[in-house]
């Protein structure tokens, strides 16, 4: 097949530079057509995810404590509770018997000589009869041997004597038993506690109640052995009763019996024929208080707090600040130009969260904590 090219146009000259121009803008279409439709078939690209800015971390500040001036003080305390300055538990000494009377019960009132309970000596007061009954037929044979007693061997004359008077004896030993079978109060007070029931088998010297002067109290407290080498009678101590608030008292009297051997707060029994263990007050330290809480009663817990080692105007650091290696003491200060140096120092007493400083630092510098 064959092309029939228009050649006419082409022959002259001034045309041509058109012509030129004509295909320079045909190409340049051509070129930008093709370039556009190329990249509508391309798939379209993700956009770049924008990451935040990654801040580099700060180191933390260690703190800083100004050196400050301050009154220390060393305590030691002790629990305890309030009690009467007389109380005792009261027991029957006889064995076997029966609770016939019970009178009191806790909380009762009682005066000096007031029956608190009997026991059931039915039995012996029956054994009583018949032993006075044994007496007067002894007494019978006793006149008989008196009028024969210078016709009497001597030995059998005194045998005879010895076994009357053994009557006798046993008499008074079961009349005697018979006033045992009655309890009293000792003195006057208030039955805190009573420990049998009514009908009841008591033994020789259990405890049967418990009566108090309830209306002397004082303050008694244990400490440990350690601490009561710290403080002497007569110093200061202050008393948190509690449901009272705190008071002023003073050391009275320092225990004179192991306080950690204190007979179980004399809660244990007469059992083994002795008498049952008192809770004594030389047990405790006795504080007397500067003036009674009203409402306070016998038993109301306590602790007592005394002041062992007092300064004043102590320059003090917090006990983060100090510092130590083997055997050196040291802080570390820090200057007004932000630097921080080592000071060497010497320390005096400390509480849970100061220290007092003797030799090394003056009130105003600061010290770095850790």
């Amino acid at each position: 097949m064959f092309m029939k090219w228009r050649t006419a146009d082409f022959s002259s000259k001034g045309a041509a530079p058109k012509r030129g121009k004509r295909a320079a803008l045909i190409v340049l279409g051509a070129v930008l057509v093709a370039t556009m439709s190329g990249c509508s078939l391309l798939p379209s690209e993700s956009e770049e995810e924008v990451l935040p800015p990654i801040t580099a971390p700060t180191i933390s500040k260690k703190p800083e404590y100004e050196v400050r001036t301050e009154t220390l003080e060393k305590k030691v305390s002790g629990s305890g509770k309030m009690m009467s300055q007389r109380e005792e538990k009261v027991y029957f000494t006889l064995d076997g018997m029966h609770v016939k009377e019970l009178n009191v019960k806790p909380g009762d009132k009682v005066k000096k000589g007031q029956v608190l309970a009997v026991l059931d000596v039915s039995s012996v007061e029956k054994e009583i009869r018949g032993k006075r009954l044994q007496i007067r037929k002894s007494e019978v044979q006793m006149k008989e041997t008196l009028r024969k007693k210078d016709e009497m061997d001597p030995v059998e004359f005194e045998e005879a004597t010895i076994a009357f008077e053994e009557l006798r004896q046993e008499l008074v030993d079961l009349e005697d038993k018979l006033g045992q079978s009655t309890l009293t109060a000792p003195f006057g007070g208030t039955i805190i506690a009573v420990q049998v029931e009514k009908g009841a088998a008591v033994k020789a010297y259990d405890p049967i109640a418990t009566i108090a002067d309830t209306s002397n109290l004082l303050v008694a407290a244990t400490f440990a052995k350690e601490d009561l080498e710290k403080f002497t009678a007569g110093m200061k101590a202050e008393v948190d009763i509690n449901g009272a608030g705190k008071v002023a008292g003073k050391i009275k009297v320092m225990p004179t019996a192991d306080a950690s051997n204190n007979n179980n707060n004399g809660n244990g029994s007469g059992q083994g024929g002795s008498p049952p263990p008192k809770d004594s007050l030389d047990q405790y330290v006795i504080v007397t208080l500067a003036k009674m809480p009203k409402g306070v009663e016998r038993g109301t817990p306590l602790t007592v707090s005394i002041v062992t080692q007092r300064t004043e105007n102590a320059i003090v650091i917090p006990v983060s600040a100090l510092r130590s290696i083997g055997s050196r003491t040291y802080v570390q200060v820090s200057e007004s130009d932000g630097s921080k140096r080592e000071v060497d120092v010497e320390v005096g007493q400390q509480t849970s969260t100061d220290v007092e400083i003797l030799k090394g630092l003056t009130v105003g510098q600061k010290v770095v904590g850790r």
